[in-house]
């Protein structure tokens, strides 16, 4: 998992680090609520941990600012020496799904970081997924639409698979580069960018499969589930556009 951890003690934050990485996770560190949120808008994350005091606002502050601009689906865990039962019910009704007191046990700690991460991701387990008229075979590594198989590569596949078990999450160039290719993400390519163009013609993510892959301008792509007025106004937008191609000259 990509973990964020706002945390300002460094030695406390690189305690933390260490031991997530040695359990095969990544987790990156920032020392201030501003610096924390700045990376949130700009990369795509699979659980957070907060620290509740921190020099430049309160971990209060950041998970309101996270659920209501960022994220309002990941898991948050607060991480705090604060740990009286007014705190634990104010964080609870801020948003946190778990909330540990300082010092917290390394096996304690991953222990409520996968269980998390479980309830997040139910889907993870099952072998057929079903999203609307798309059904997913995880086990043949298959894909349907509307009953009738798709003709798609095991990299398509992939990056299918993740685009629906996320959807609604942004997700960017990055991080689709680290967990479907497995490549650094500081690498220069634009393999996301033209898998993404073949995927929607080929997965046919159009309003009336009620889909669609969006582009987040310099930040990424997120698959989002359209509501009925969505699709009824872009196929409105479409047929116009479509009536304007064949009006024929004066």
């Amino acid at each position: 998992m990509r973990i964020a951890l706002l945390e300002d003690q460094q030695e406390q934050a690189q305690h933390i680090q260490s031991i997530l990485t040695e359990r095969g996770h990544h987790c990156d560190s920032f020392p201030t609520g501003q610096s924390f949120l700045s990376a949130a808008l700009h990369r795509s994350y699979d659980l957070m941990i907060l620290d509740w005091q921190i020099p430049d606002m309160t971990g209060i502050d950041v998970l309101k600012s996270v659920r209501a601009q960022i994220n309002w689906a990941i898991p948050v865990v607060f991480l705090t020496q604060r740990d009286s039962e007014s705190d634990i019910v104010q964080a609870l009704d801020a948003g946190a799904d778990d909330f540990l007191a300082k010092p917290a046990g390394a096996a304690e700690l991953v222990a409520r970081i996968n269980a998390l991460a479980r309830r997040a991701n139910p889907d993870n387990e099952k072998e057929d997924l079903k999203y609307g008229p798309f059904e997913i075979n995880t086990q043949h590594r298959t894909i349907s639409l509307h009953g009738e198989a798709l003709t798609l590569t095991d990299k398509d596949f992939d990056l299918t698979l993740f685009l629906f078990q996320n959807q609604g999450r942004l997700l960017t160039r990055e991080v689709l580069l680290e967990r479907v290719w497995g490549l650094a993400r500081d690498i220069n390519t634009r393999t996301v960018d033209t898998h993404m163009s073949r995927l929607r013609r080929r997965l046919g993510l159009n309003p009336e499969n009620g889909f669609r892959i969006k582009t987040i301008y310099q930040r990424g792509y997120r698959l989002e589930a359209m509501k009925a007025e969505a699709i009824d106004e872009e196929m409105t937008e479409s047929q116009a556009a479509g009536q304007e191609v064949q009006a024929p000259n004066d």
